[in-house]
């Protein structure tokens, strides 16, 4: 289970770093606390003012799917994230959030629908996976990882 969890943490870290966003911790082992059932955690900011509130909720569109969608591109199994229960907290804010850019459930379906293969694509790109997967082998290695660990591994492949 913890690698599957590191790759869709990984899919979360990766997207949010990307895009401009600050991660303060990323764990594949979170506490056990009161909450609900968690098997893994990440804890992302978004520098506000850099922002319009339109692009902050893009990016968290981006944000929630990428998770998802990095399970996908590493299973081979091309999934809609809004039919498997693992990922229901993402897809509900992925739904939340849309619903703030579009009118009417089919065009949000289709939106999110059209995000997530684009988002697919993003990440498969040889670059982008090398770095999510070099967060995943650190991921592993040291179950928690903070912000600063996330953009040393980005900027490693990416030209930042």
């Amino acid at each position: 289970m913890s690698e599957i969890s590191a790759y869709h943490e990984a899919g979360h870290a990766f997207m949010a770093t990307y895009l401009g966003a600050r991660i303060r911790r990323v764990t594949i082992e979170p506490d056990w606390d009161d909450g609900p059932d968690r098997h893994a955690d990440i804890q992302i900011e978004w520098p506000l003012e850099e922002f319009t509130r339109r692009e902050l909720q893009e990016n968290s569109i981006l944000v929630a799917l990428a998770g998802p969608v990095a399970e996908m591109i590493h299973s081979g199994d091309p999934y809609h994230p809004g039919f498997v229960a693992e990922w229901a907290a993402d897809w509900k804010a992925a739904w939340k959030a849309s619903a703030m850019l579009i009118q009417g459930e089919r065009s949000q379906l289709a939106y999110l629908e059209q995000t997530t293969v684009k988002l697919y694509q993003l990440l498969n790109r040889e670059d982008h996976w090398a770095a999510l997967a070099a967060i995943v082998d650190s991921l592993l290695a040291h179950e928690t990882l903070d912000g600063e660990d996330i953009e040393d591994i980005v900027s490693q492949w990416l030209d930042r």
